[in-house]
């Protein structure tokens, strides 16, 4: 693994008990200060790959049949989802997952728990600067919030440990495309400001590449095709074949 890779999956293949193979034979890699885009069609093998890297395979009763993840280069297969998390592996996962009956600073210091006490308050400082509105609410009832505040605490709580790769997982779930959009911007700050390598895994693949500089996509399991963002995003026979289930606009959506 180069020093110029944060994460690399190698010929990974999963299965989960009586359904067979989920992904077959996977590889991937993700540059150290790299975005990276994952899309494919629901059903293709997006959330399991998550689940692999972050470790919370076992909590959906799938293995790891063959391959490896190496992150920063270290093999991680063995390692729980805490353990991933101190080495400095960070998820933001889809619906968002806080809790919704703690405040919105008490949700961010769950997040800050890796952090010495003395760095917490830096920790909160930083998100607070990235998402205004979480300070403004930061003694409210996190489940009071708009999906839109929920998904920058979720954001917030994943990033304030200032992780060196981040796991954005169906970020404009649910979201209007506006604020979908302003959120993204916050995050090109992530990495401006913390250098942190980010896998995006996203339903709306226009918006995925153009904010992408590599992309891959998955179809039943197996990677149909990887390169340049850009590349992906000018090919008419990809987005027919591969992306032409996105929704690109995300109508009907709501904050």
């Amino acid at each position: 693994m180069s020093h110029d890779t944060i994460l690399s999956v190698e010929n990974l293949s999963v299965g989960y008990a009586r359904k067979g193979l989920a992904l077959d034979d996977v590889s991937l890699t993700v540059p150290r200060g790299g975005i990276v885009a994952l899309l494919g069609a629901n059903g293709a093998g997006k959330t399991t790959l998550i689940r692999a890297i972050s470790g919370l395979l076992d909590h959906h009763h799938g293995r790891i049949e063959s391959g490896q993840v190496r992150f920063d280069g270290r093999v991680v297969n063995a390692l729980p989802p805490h353990k991933r998390i101190r080495l400095g592996m960070a998820q933001s996962p889809e619906g968002r997952l806080i809790f919704k009956n703690l405040t919105v600073e008490d949700n961010l210091l769950v997040g800050a728990a890796i952090l010495p006490s003395a760095k917490r308050q830096d920790g909160l400082d930083a998100v607070y600067a990235l998402f205004p509105r979480l300070k403004e609410r930061r003694g409210q009832s996190a489940g009071w919030m708009s999906g839109g505040e929920q998904q920058m605490l979720a954001l917030g709580r994943a990033l304030i440990g200032r992780p060196q790769l981040l796991l954005v997982d169906e970020l404009s779930l649910g979201l209007a495309p506006l604020l979908v959009r302003s959120i993204y911007e916050e995050l090109k700050k992530v990495r401006e400001l913390f250098g942190s390598s980010m896998l995006i895994v996203e339903q709306n693949a226009k918006l995925a590449l153009g904010f992408a500089e590599q992309a891959y996509v998955l179809d039943r399991g197996r990677i149909a095709l990887s390169g340049f963002a850009a590349d992906v995003a000018a090919s008419t026979a990809i987005r027919d074949s591969y992306l032409g289930t996105e929704r690109v606009g995300n109508e009907g959506a709501h904050a």
